[in-house]
């Protein structure tokens, strides 16, 4: 990493200044961030101009600009001891890193801009990996640099020597000023959104046309209205950008964005990562779904690999504090194993195959939700039957009208003639419109008792301190089956910042706090540690931050019809995760018919109806074991929201 250990300059400006007055020339300015770039140029400038020497900079750290327009590369010239800007390229990002190309290609554009002039070049604190080598070789060659200063902290740690050594330009290298620091992330994040409000500051607001071939970059789907709310935009014209804006609405008509004025018509916007999050900041995006595409599934989560039958990807899902997975696959049995985070606790939708799951999980599974009563959605209740013989708490079962019956028939074909007291329990609820009838089984034991009605108005089903739970029936080829939506909780978190500036303990008061809030007693007083008493309601509005809940739904094994497609919707409105099934591409429609299944399209179209953040198909017909992508590209022509799990080679091959 480190090849040499050169003697460090003192960075002094007006001799560093006075080296480059002889002649024109165009520096490029590289370090860490926080190592003093931006203060160096604006010293430097300020000599040359005094020298009679016109001085441009172009500011190339979109993320961490010191003058101009973040999430852009900006020209400025220095004039009345300031940089004045008088070009831009918007990028649309603030990761120098990941989009070097894009900035590289922005600023040889600008540099040509302005012929021979003095230049100096901010460069991004992008100093490391292959990111660094080639941003640093890129940035060299668009600007046809003729000198770098490298501003170092220690001569010991020169990053990217070698890459530096072999450039065909004079390399200084300075000792950074002690003072120099990098701002914390939220002084950055203050620094910047400063810096965007200003621009902002004169807009207007215009309503601009839109339609997919416009648009370039990395942009969300259009038919993702919330993907594109605060997001920064660049209007170009024939490649040029004319302004930058920020969405602040989306219309039939198009974008409603506040902008500065321009006369100029766009032909295209640039989208990338660049938006305004919930906290005012301009921010880099996280991606809807991204913690679904990138989770990795806690160990006592993933299932044992087995080999055999073809199952296909195993999709999984972080949907704020639990983790859902498809144990057996898109291919296999339906079987969704949500295991909440930091609890011994799991729930399970349908009852699938079950030997990918250890016998230990077993004793965890407090609920299972059976959509009806086909082999392979309820086959798995034998794993789970012999997993949770022993001293265990009855497990609470829930399903359509006649599960009892089939939990009966599959207890009682076994003998259990040394079992004892040992038997395992269950609680089996079958939904009967708005009511449920409650039915008590146990192993060793002959019959179901029948236990009791329960209401559940508009199918909820129970609602505990981690989540609610509701069904709707819907119609299968002739007999009933259950969908479900699963509700979090909402969260509730203390906001650290606030609780020091209030010089406020943590304690047993804060959990009281947070009871009351739940509870909905917000006029209750409690008692603080500095002694005093303050309501309920206040002190969350001041001390606390609420996550709205979130919802997944599960719905499979149901005809495409007007009446389910209604109900389904209704059921899935704003889901954070919807796992449907798309058993049969939309060209074998016949088979979908006479199977009372979904195809392709079906799936998509409901998802896109009942405007889901994340659509997870499953329950594919084995017929497409060697083309699983098939059916992803088929339901992304209705819905755009799909996760595509990583496929392995050998399924990619096929």
């Amino acid at each position: 990493m480190y090849f040499f250990m050169p003697d460090l300059i003192p960075c002094e400006p007006e001799s560093i200044a006075g080296d480059f007055l002889a002649q024109e020339g165009r520096i490029l300015l590289f370090g860490e961030s926080g190592s003093g770039k931006s203060t160096l140029a604006a010293a430097l400038a300020r000599s040359f101009v005094r020298a009679g020497s016109p001085c441009f900079c172009i500011s190339a750290d979109p993320g961490s600009p010191a003058f101009g327009v973040p999430g852009a590369v900006c020209l400025g010239r220095w004039h009345d001891d300031a940089w004045r800007i008088i070009g831009l390229e918007a990028l649309c990002t603030l990761d120098s890193g990941r989009f070097r190309l894009p900035l590289v290609s922005a600023v040889r554009s600008l540099a040509a801009s302005i012929g021979n002039e003095m230049l100096l070049i901010d460069a991004p604190g992008v100093v490391r990996s292959v990111a660094g080598a080639e941003l640093l070789a890129g940035l060299a060659d668009a600007a046809d640099i003729d000198t770098i200063l490298v501003l170092c902290r220690d001569a010991k740690k020169i990053f990217l020597a070698s890459e530096l050594k072999s450039l065909d330009c004079r390399v200084v290298y300075l000792q950074a000023p002690a003072e120099a620091r990098p701002p914390s992330h939220k002084k950055r994040a203050r620094q910047r959104t400063g810096l965007w409000d200003a621009y902002l500051h004169q807009g207007v607001e215009k309503t601009i046309a839109v339609h997919g071939k416009m648009l370039t970059g990395t942009p969300p789907p259009l038919d993702v209205e919330e993907a594109w709310h605060s997001r920064q935009i660049g209007l170009l014209k024939k490649g040029r950008t004319i302004a930058m804006g920020e969405v602040f609405r989306t219309t039939k008509k198009g974008f409603q964005v506040i902008m500065p004025a321009t006369g100029e018509i766009p032909d295209q916007l640039l989208c990338r990562d660049a938006l305004r999050n919930r906290q005012g900041y301009l921010a880099t995006e996280i991606p809807a779904g991204f913690a679904a595409r990138h989770c990795l599934v806690p160990p006592d989560v993933a299932p044992y690999v087995i080999t055999g039958k073809n199952t296909g990807p195993c999709p999984s899902v972080r949907i704020r504090d639990a983790t859902a997975l498809l144990v057996n696959g898109v291919f296999g049995d339906p079987l969704l194993h949500l295991r909440f985070h930091n609890r011994r606790r799991s729930l399970l939708f349908d009852l699938g195959e079950g030997v990918r799951l250890p016998a230990r999980l077993a004793h965890q599974v407090t609920d299972v939700f059976i959509s009806h009563g086909h082999i392979d959605h309820i086959s798995g209740f034998l794993w789970l039957l012999r997993s949770r013989i022993g001293d265990l708490p009855a497990c609470n079962l829930f399903g359509p009208p006649g599960l009892a019956d089939h939990i009966e028939g599959l207890i009682s074909g076994i003998r259990w003639d040394r079992i004892g007291e040992w038997g395992p329990r269950f609680t089996v609820r079958e939904l009967h419109g708005e009511q449920l009838r409650v039915y008590g089984l146990q192993a060793g034991r002959a019959g179901k008792t029948r236990l009791a009605e329960q209401q559940a108005p508009d199918g909820l089903l129970f609602e505990d301190q981690d989540c609610k739970v509701r069904a709707v029936a819907l119609e299968h080829g002739g007999i009933t089956v259950l969908a479900y939506s699963l509700e979090l909780a909402a969260k509730i978190t203390v906001v650290k910042e606030k609780l020091s500036a209030r010089s406020l303990a943590r304690g047993p008061w804060l959990g009281e706090l947070k009871k009351k809030i739940f509870a909905g007693e917000k006029q209750a007083v409690i008692s603080l540690p500095d002694n005093t008493m303050a309501k309920v309601g206040d002190l969350a509005d001041e001390l606390l931050k609420v996550r709205p809940p979130q919802k997944l739904v599960y719905a499979t094994d149901l005809s495409d019809s007007c009446s389910n497609r209604k109900i389904l919707v209704r059921l899935a409105r704003g889901a954070h995760t919807f796992f449907c099934e798309a058993g049969f591409l939309e060209a074998d429609k016949r088979y979908a018919e006479k199977s009372g299944h979904l195809t392709t399209h079906g799936c998509g179209e409901i998802a896109l109806a009942a405007d889901v953040k994340i659509l997870v198909p499953f329950h594919f017909s084995r017929r497409y074991e060697k083309k699983p992508l098939e059916i992803y590209d088929e339901v992304k022509t209705r819905c755009s929201r799909v996760l595509v799990p990583t496929l392995s080679p050998a399924a990619e091959k096929l």
